[in-house]
């Protein structure tokens, strides 16, 4: 059956590297069939090039990849019927690291002068991953090329291999016969384990591959397709297959990149958060692929967390099939195609803001939150910025606005766009900080997330408008345009008042000691008894908050209290005061007026001092009320 066998030592770039790429770089060793089947393929696709260059060349032979699995002699056996290699290809190419690959072989063969014959065949280390599960394997492969005789390979993969002509009859193609160690015969001896194995790694192949008598990769690779060939009945169900999701994707984006790096995507915008119970955060990633053979599932070198909500797949034809697979965040391909991923979902993002505003709606609502820690996305802050929507002082009710929908409301004159972090609308209609705002008519942003902030910290401007805290604007730029408030002002203060009011100011710092930082007559107040601010100006509240809770530190801050000269309760104590500067009414109404704003802010952590105040001053209150009414 076999002519004489011929034994050789591996090159010595070889011998040096098996014993690290088996036992060190590869860590999955499932692998090993992914890169056989990903050979195979390589070796189909290069029949299927051949024939294409020689129409003379007449091949009748099914292009398929076969993988068997024999109990009895506990082998897997993978069998393709590609292009095959002659004796000297056998010798130079499974010595040879890191040559495979189909865009190379046509580049080489596109500019090369030498003939297609001496460019075939060209394993790489992945070839070598065999030996993670067997000790002992057999190559039997056949050249197309008619008058070449069929070769058989054998090695144990450790100093050397067995050549030997085989005489029997053989079409073109290449058999790998494994046999599997004692390890491994259990983890990878059955039909359905190697399915399950196809399944997951090489699911698109391009060529048909059988296991058991049946095809295990029926699901064809749709982003190779050309678009206009695909419905969207077929991105559904693909998109179905890749998530597990039972609703369709909010939108599809599949498109092909030549430059700078050469590859193809399909990327779904699930209408969900597929990460319900927000336990799952971890998972996620596209499914990286180089020539439809899985190289990375999940790969997060791809796109920015932020926007990790993308579901999908990328194949290139840049990346080799070999050892950079295993250190795939150092390869700077992928930082290529990342920024183009990256400018690509945004500029889609972009189209769909525009062009549908419902479906847009649905993709804030179910991805904001993962959305908006793209603040620190410096490279794309302008477009990331005119995808950003919140609610607003302005706002209809279930609508979000833009930054460009308040740059086009606001005052003329006005550089600035105002926000303010709050609890929910209606919050925001108590709040002592808004009321200027109110009273001017313009338009302020509601932010309702810890994370809006750090937003508008890292942005800082837009389009020529600043961003500015509500509480901390300035007077002199909110000055120059007039109220729109209709109510009648109260009676400016006498300069005896005035010195009365200095006096009663001073008496309420004293009875609320360390309690405030200062407590002064406020420029801004018209609705509101008082506010809190920070004495420096330096931190809004809520980011205050946000810190002390990072720090774990519930203590009350000690802030500025600004109280409105004009507010009805504050000219009655004003009243009292010139009666009697020690009245009990001063003490309760200051240190009521300091919890109420500190339970405005949130900052009061136990409230019980002041429903006991509120409940004196209201039966204080009842017996005045009660007398006023007997007199009447």
């Amino acid at each position: 059956m076999t002519a004489q066998t011929e034994k050789f030592e591996f090159k010595a770039e070889v011998n040096q590297l098996l014993d690290i790429l088996v036992h060190s770089l590869y860590t999955n060793r499932e692998i090993f069939l992914r890169e056989l089947v990903s050979n195979a393929s390589d070796a189909l696709d290069k029949m299927r090039f051949a024939i294409n260059s020689n129409p003379e060349l007449e091949d009748e032979v099914e292009p398929e990849i076969l993988i068997a699995y024999d109990e009895e002699k506990k082998t897997v056996t993978v069998t393709d019927t590609g292009i095959g290699m002659t004796r000297e290809e056998v010798m130079t190419n499974i010595g040879t690291i890191a040559h495979s690959g189909s865009a190379e072989f046509v580049k080489q063969a596109a500019e090369s002068k030498e003939s297609l014959d001496s460019l075939i065949g060209r394993f790489g280390v992945g070839f070598y991953s065999i030996f993670m599960v067997s000790d002992h394997v057999v190559v039997r492969t056949k050249s197309y090329l008619k008058d070449e005789p069929a070769i058989q390979w054998v090695s144990d993969g450790k100093n050397a291999y067995e050549l030997t002509e085989v005489e029997a009859e053989m079409d073109h193609g290449t058999i790998i016969e494994i046999q599997l160690n004692e390890d491994n015969a259990e983890r990878f001896g059955s039909d359905d384990k190697l399915k399950d194995i196809v399944k997951r790694h090489s699911n698109f192949v391009s060529f048909p591959i059988m296991i058991g008598g049946e095809r295990v990769n029926t699901v064809s690779a749709l982003w190779r397709e050309p678009k206009f060939q695909i419905k969207q009945e077929q991105y559904e169900e693909f998109y179905k297959f890749l998530t597990y999701d039972v609703q369709p994707p909010i939108d599809t984006l599949h498109f092909s990149v030549d430059a700078p790096v050469q590859f193809n995507s399909l990327l779904f915008i699930p209408e969900n958060d597929l990460d319900i119970f927000g336990m799952d955060r971890d998972n996620w990633g596209l499914d990286l692929y180089v020539r439809r053979v899985l190289i990375e599932k999940q790969n997060k070198n791809l796109l920015p967390e932020y926007l990790s909500f993308i579901k999908g797949v990328v194949d290139t034809e840049d990346l080799p099939l070999n050892i950079s697979r295993e250190t795939l965040q150092d390869n700077l391909l992928i930082g290529k195609i990342s920024a183009t991923l990256t400018k690509q979902v945004l500029g889609q993002l972009e189209k769909l803001a525009k062009d549908d505003e419902e479906k847009y709606a649905k993709f804030w609502k179910a991805h904001s939150k993962i959305f908006k820690a793209g603040h620190m996305d410096f490279v794309n802050r302008d477009k990331y910025a005119g995808l950003l929507r919140f609610d607003s002082s302005k706002a209809e009710e279930n609508t979000l606005v833009s930054f460009a929908d308040y740059i086009e409301r606001a005052k003329e004159d006005q550089k600035e766009i105002y926000y303010s972090f709050v609890a929910s609308r209606e919050a925001a209609n108590l709040n002592p900080h808004l009321e200027i705002f109110r009273n001017k008519d313009i338009e302020v942003l509601y932010l309702y997330e810890p994370i809006d902030e750090f937003v508008m910290e890292s942005i800082r401007e837009h389009e020529g408008f600043n961003f500015v805290a509500a509480e901390y604007a300035d007077l002199e730029k909110l000055d120059k345009f007039e109220s729109t408030k209709k109510e009648d002002e109260p009676e400016p203060l006498s300069e005896d008042q005035e010195k009365d009011m200095e006096a009663l100011i001073a008496k309420m710092k004293e009875v609320l000691g360390e309690q405030v930082a200062e407590v002064k007559v406020s420029e801004r107040l018209s609705d509101s008894p008082c506010r809190l601010v920070n004495p420096d100006g330096a931190m809004t509240s809520s980011m205050e908050k946000l810190m002390k809770a990072m720090n774990k530190d519930s203590s009350i801050p000690t802030k500025t209290m600004e109280v409105n000269a004009g507010h009805p309760l504050l000219r009655s104590m004003l009243e009292i005061f010139k009666v009697n500067p020690e009245d009990e009414f001063i003490a309760l109404s200051s240190n009521q007026l300091l919890e109420s704003a500190l339970l405005l802010e949130g900052y009061l952590n136990d409230p019980h001092a002041l429903v006991g105040r509120i409940q004196s001053l209201l039966t204080k209150a009842g017996g005045w009320y009660a007398e006023l009414e007997k007199k009447d």
